[in-house]
């Protein structure tokens, strides 16, 4: 009986160690990703461009941040999206906040999440033309919706299948087009063109320092008060 315990014991320490079910998140995926290769199929997808955005340099200024001052760095749209972050950094994209920006906004572009005007079809040389589309629902009630339209053409001159209706733009009264980068036309309706910054996330300022020196800054700056107060009142 002793020797088949003695025989046991041996058996489990002799049996090959499996690997554990249960890792730190960490040291699992160093694991997995150690022995990864990169495959055709897993190359970052290289977004199609749309009317408003269909080159680099046009990719680059709507976003803003004076990122097109790179535009010369990407001789192509499919090395826009492609490049890694360390690619960039070699490139001279600096600082890193400016990688990550560019990075952030190349991935909402491949999800379709544009800025505004993503959504126009007919655009000519970054200008697009909008018109109001009215519709009668009642004696009473007209209902009025902005579209997009090709350029240089009139409401009624344009099939329907051709006004794309655009997010953004509301009408205010009966003739007024209201929207971001929206300029009025002599003859009605408005126009939109290509703005630098136009889909640009605008940074926060910071007060005192940021949340990091905030207590910090605040508390130097009661000392100083303080010390200003005592300095008037005569005690030093």
């Amino acid at each position: 009986m002793k020797s088949l315990r003695i025989q046991s014991a041996l058996g489990l320490l002799l049996r090959p160690c499996a690997a554990p079910l249960v890792t730190a998140p960490g040291l699992r995926a160093q694991a997995r990703w150690a022995h990864k290769k990169t495959t055709p199929s897993e190359l970052p997808l290289v977004p199609e461009p749309i009317p408003l955005v269909p080159d680099v340099n046009t990719f680059l200024t709507v976003i803003g941040r004076g990122l097109k001052q790179h535009a010369s760095k990407f001789p192509t749209w499919e090395a826009l999206f492609t490049l890694t972050t360390d690619q960039l950094r070699e490139l001279g994209l600096e600082p890193p906040r400016t990688r990550r920006y560019l990075l952030k906004w190349r991935q909402r572009f491949r999800e379709g999440k544009f800025g505004i005007g993503g959504d126009l079809k007919h655009v000519e040389n970054g200008i697009a033309e909008l018109k109001i589309l009215e519709t009668i629902k009642s004696p009473l009630i007209t209902a009025r919706q902005v579209v997009n339209v090709p350029a240089g053409k009139k409401i009624e001159e344009v099939e329907q299948n051709e006004m794309v209706p655009v997010r953004g733009f509301t009408v205010d009264g009966v003739r007024t087009i209201t929207g971001p980068y929206a300029l009025p036309m002599k003859y009605g309706g408005a126009r939109i063109t290509v703005t630098e910054g136009m889909w640009e996330d605008r940074r926060g300022h910071k007060v005192d320092g940021g949340e990091r020196r905030r207590d910090e800054i605040r508390f130097k700056r009661r000392v100083a008060e303080r010390k200003a107060l005592r300095e008037s009142q005569g005690f030093y």
